[in-house]
């Protein structure tokens, strides 16, 4: 089913109580929260009010589903928009846990956040977004590679693709399909009626990244869209 919101800001908070009550659990329990979050233009209205979630934040493990091969404070970057908008205020205290590593390579990065990223799995909950060629995370059409990237049963949680790909064309560091299928729950946001359009392509058969998302039956999946 995909949730539909009228105005973004009722996708934020939508987004937003989600997160803290899938966070909040293990918390209760005497666990850590484990979150992935996402980069680009969906999800910074959810970060300015999760950064302010009187929740724990000292006891959350904070990482992304994909990074550019950029540095931190490169404006493409994802790690960028996170510590900016989301791990201020009180979320601040989280544990953060980057894909790029400072290598030249996106392979190089993949391989040194392998461990780090493996350990927080089972994933409490991850948020991703989606382009308008259906790709989520960094797991893009024509990228060399994605299919063992896709693999949803490969070992790996972490894969470098050092070929420029997506938009802009910057070499990246993605979580796999096998890594975003270890969380307990996924929001998929979107906006826009193209993207809608492109959704249902996907529900329906279209062989695009998301799809492998939308037709599995082992993580639960919410699609959460505004117009």
């Amino acid at each position: 089913m995909i949730e539909t919101f009228a105005t973004p800001e009722a996708l934020a908070d939508a987004a937003a109580g989600a997160v803290i009550e899938a966070l909040s659990a293990p918390i209760a329990a005497g666990q850590r929260g484990r979150l992935v979050a996402t980069g680009g233009r969906s999800p910074g209205l959810i970060y300015d009010r999760l950064s302010q979630s009187p929740l724990d934040w000292s006891r959350v493990d904070v990482t992304l589903s994909d990074e550019r091969l950029v540095s931190p404070d490169h404006e493409a970057s994802n790690q960028r928009l996170v510590t900016s908008r989301l791990l201020t205020g009180e979320a601040r205290a989280a544990r953060f846990i980057p894909l790029w590593r400072g290598p030249p390579t996106a392979g190089a990065c993949a391989e040194a956040a392998e461990a780090q990223v493996a350990e927080l799995a089972p994933f409490d909950l991850t948020l991703l977004g989606m382009g308008p060629d259906g790709h989520v995370a960094s797991l893009i059409p024509g990228a060399l590679g994605l299919a063992a990237a896709m693999d949803p049963t490969g070992a790996q949680f972490c894969m470098g693709f050092d070929q420029p790909i997506g938009d802009p064309p910057i070499a990246r560091i993605t979580l796999t399909l096998a890594a975003l299928l270890q969380s307990k729950a996924i929001l998929i946001l979107i906006a826009g009626a193209e993207k809608r359009q492109v959704l249902e392509r996907a529900r329906h058969g279209a062989d695009l990244p998301v799809a492998a998302l939308l037709t599995q039956a082992r993580t639960p999946v919410r699609v959460l869209w505004t117009p």
